[in-house]
């Protein structure tokens, strides 16, 4: 029934009828609508216009600018995978080395191991031990061995086979090897130790002076102690260069990458977020052996892989500033000034009246951060729900990150050339991304963390099971395939359950703890001198567990995200632990105390999450569930 132009009158059912139809339709023009109506439809079109997400549709939200800025991701990419990466191949130890005799100097290598060098039980020969006798008169007289002859540690330094490794390292050079073999896993925890303050340092300077500010800083930071690496000719001072290597870690992509997620429509973040990983940070792990295979000299690896961050100081003038932090510091008029920017180089047009909507957004958006900043990450652990989703979140992402580090460090005690084995395990990174992409948004968060965890604790275990050599590589690669999708749900996961008012803060401490727990990876992998077996054994376990507990958090698919700290309170509170997101049927919004979101926004908050550890800004989930203004009559109680 169309409406009518003229007001109603008052007393019959008819007009009362029409009214209501009116008012449900939006018509105010001759028929009444209540002021809260209005006021009710004026918040919600000025909200809807106002949203930087509504405002990036009408610049592009991938146009021209941002394929360029999606290509820009491409250095940085490489940096943070020659940062993480490169120390095993700097400090990389032959499989095969045995003790140095310099009386049997003249001898072949074959000789030499024959007289000097005991084998053990399973005829290997012994790496640390050698014959304690007196070998120029065993040679003068011709003496044959004895295996009853008495042994010693090695008293002259080591031999090393450099027919797989070509090439000496550091800890060849400086014999890192025997009672030292903790050594180069030290100097990797040291590592992560510089990842914490880094973190916390770039951090700071991204909130207080920018992101570029802080994307030069960082990788300027591991520019300086990659090179000085080189020089390197004792523990300590190779430690303070890891130290200053570590703290470039993630940083030198991280902030790149919040760069650009923030300039890319919620559709495309999806795409941006995983197939910058897939194909960039794939591709440089991959080739990264054999940058190092082919210079064999680790020197030389450290300049080629260190000397390109330099070029992160001409950022400036190729980068834009994240117009949402210039917003955060009140600059609004060179926030907007990149985004014409952004609009010229996509040709496309954007109205005035719509840049003066996002300023008087902006400032709403700022009084609103002013109020979070009331929080801190201590109210995550004041109330008993939303504590024990917090520790589990920490919980289960220390042990991914373990997890996930155990793996890359664990390749060269897989019994296969370290070189292969590395670039093949560093390749699942690519299919692993791109599953991902394709069921995150269907099969959910909880079940998908929990069976890929768990498959990646049964080939961990499986791998000690089978014939040592290439059954159990594989099997190990793909327990390494596994947790690269746990790996890539986590920090999601952990930005999706905490509330908006402490999510930046929440999110940083997972990410730190998950640090604290990788300075612990190097030395699971040093267990593989006791038994090549007990590194896959602790990580098929914490896998399993980790796995285990992702069972216990709420699922997050299709909710509306928790703002306030009640919000994560009650947050998922009527789901059961048996729910799949593919079998669950509909339910009542408010059932429970659980959150709707539209779909619309799953793919922007999908991909925005995994840089949102220092920036809470990416993504505002201010999604709010509206009940129907129009209720007929005979429904009112």
């Amino acid at each position: 029934m169309p409406p009518q132009e003229k007001m109603p009158e008052t007393g019959s059912s008819q007009e009362c009828e029409s009214q209501l139809e009116m008012q449900c339709n939006g018509y105010t023009n001759g028929a009444f609508v209540p002021d809260n109506v209005k006021e009710e439809k004026k918040d919600e079109k000025d909200e809807k216009g106002f949203e930087f997400d509504d405002l990036l549709p009408r610049i592009g939200e991938f146009g021209m600018y941002q394929k360029i800025l999606f290509l820009m991701m491409i250095p940085f990419s490489f940096f943070v995978a020659w940062v993480y990466f490169t120390q095993i191949f700097i400090t990389i130890i032959p499989e095969q080395h045995w003790c140095w005799v310099p009386e049997l100097a003249n001898m072949t290598v074959d000789e030499r191991i024959a007289l000097a060098i005991p084998r053990d039980s399973d005829g290997s020969l012994e790496k640390c031990q050698m014959y304690d006798v007196n070998f120029e008169e065993v040679v003068r007289n011709k003496i044959p061995v004895n295996t009853s002859w008495p042994t010693t540690s090695c008293k002259n330094g080591w031999e090393y086979n450099y027919t797989e490794v070509p090439y000496s390292s550091i800890a060849t050079e400086q014999n890192w090897v025997c009672e030292n073999s903790a050594l180069p896993h030290t100097a990797q925890s040291i590592f992560f130790c510089g990842a914490i303050l880094g973190g916390l340092v770039f951090g700071w300077i991204a909130d207080r002076f920018g992101r570029i500010p802080a994307l030069v800083g960082t990788n300027l930071v591991g520019f300086v102690g990659g090179i000085a690496t080189a020089f390197c000719s004792a523990f300590w001072t190779f430690c303070l260069c890891r130290f200053l290597v570590g703290m470039a870690f993630d940083n030198c992509f991280t902030m790149m990458y919040i760069l650009v997620l923030e300039y890319v429509g919620p559709k495309w973040r999806t795409f941006v977020a995983n197939m910058s990983i897939a194909i960039f940070f794939t591709f440089a792990a991959s080739i990264l052996p054999w940058i190092a295979y082919y210079l064999a000299d680790w020197k030389m690896l450290c300049y080629v892989t260190s000397a390109p961050l330099v070029l992160a100081i001409v950022t400036p003038w190729l980068v834009p500033e994240s117009a949402r932090w210039l917003v955060s510091q009140g600059k609004f008029d060179k926030a907007i000034g990149i985004l014409r920017k952004f609009q010229r180089i996509n040709k496309t047009k954007v109205e005035e009246e719509t840049y003066n909507k996002f300023k008087a957004s902006c400032l709403k958006t700022q009084k609103e951060e002013e109020m979070d900043k009331a929080y801190t990450v201590l109210d995550l652990f004041k109330t008993p729900r939303l504590r024990k989703i917090t520790l589990l979140l920490i919980v289960m992402w220390m042990a991914i990150s373990l997890v996930f580090d155990g793996h890359v460090r664990n390749v060269g005690s897989l019994g296969l050339d370290i070189f292969l084995t590395f670039t093949i395990a560093s390749a699942t990174e690519f299919p692993a991304d791109t599953f991902l992409t394709l069921v995150l948004d269907v099969w959910g968060r909880r079940w998908l963390a929990c069976g890929s965890m768990v498959l990646s604790g049964i080939f961990s275990l499986l791998a000690t099971t089978v014939p040592y050599g290439v059954p159990s590589a594989a099997l190990a690669i793909m327990g390494r395939f596994a947790v690269n999708i746990s790996y890539n749900i986590g920090l999601q996961y952990a930005a999706e359950l905490l509330p908006t008012v402490v999510r930046a803060q929440g999110v940083a401490l997972i990410h730190i703890m998950g640090y604290v727990a990788s300075i612990l990876a190097p030395f699971v992998v040093y267990l593989a001198n006791i038994s090549v077996d007990l590194p896959l054994l602790i990580l098929g376990v914490l896998g399993i567990v980790g796995g285990i507990l992702a069972l216990f958090l709420p699922e997050t698919l299709d909710q509306e995200l928790p703002q306030t700290l009640q919000d994560g309170e009650n947050f998922g509170m009527g789901q059961k632990i048996w729910d799949f997101p593919c079998a669950k049927k509909s339910v009542d919004d408010d059932k429970g105390g659980e959150f709707r979101r539209s779909s619309s926004r799953r793919s922007s908050l999908r991909a925005s999450f995994r840089g949102e550890i220092r920036s809470s800004m990416i993504n505002r989930s201010s999604i709010r569930s509206r009940k129907s203004i129009c209720i007929p009559e005979n429904q009112i109680a």
